[in-house]
């Protein structure tokens, strides 16, 4: 059985880049969330690094990301997702 699992995506684009494009991607993982601006959660079978560099692919040079499998313990204050996202998912 394949299992899913919760990753958070950060970054920080250099430069001007295509966001819409990023966000796109982002949002083509089907289960996901904007947790700030530049922060995201995506509920996936794939590993960090499969997402790493599927992500990378949508930033310039010299932006900077990183992926994290979720550990299913977190705590959050006024993010742009709810709550209830956060509560099921992370």
């Amino acid at each position: 059985m394949i299992e899913n699992y919760t990753y958070i995506i950060s970054y920080d684009m250099a430069g001007e880049g295509n966001y819409d494009t990023l966000i796109n991607h982002i949002k083509s993982y089907g289960t996901w969330a904007h947790i700030t601006e530049s922060t995201w959660a995506v509920v996936s079978q794939k590993s960090a690094t499969e997402i790493r560099d599927e992500v990378k692919k949508h930033l310039n040079n010299g932006s900077r990301l990183i992926v994290v499998k979720s550990a299913n313990v977190a705590a959050w204050s006024n993010v742009l997702c709810t709550n209830k996202w956060l509560k099921e998912n992370i």
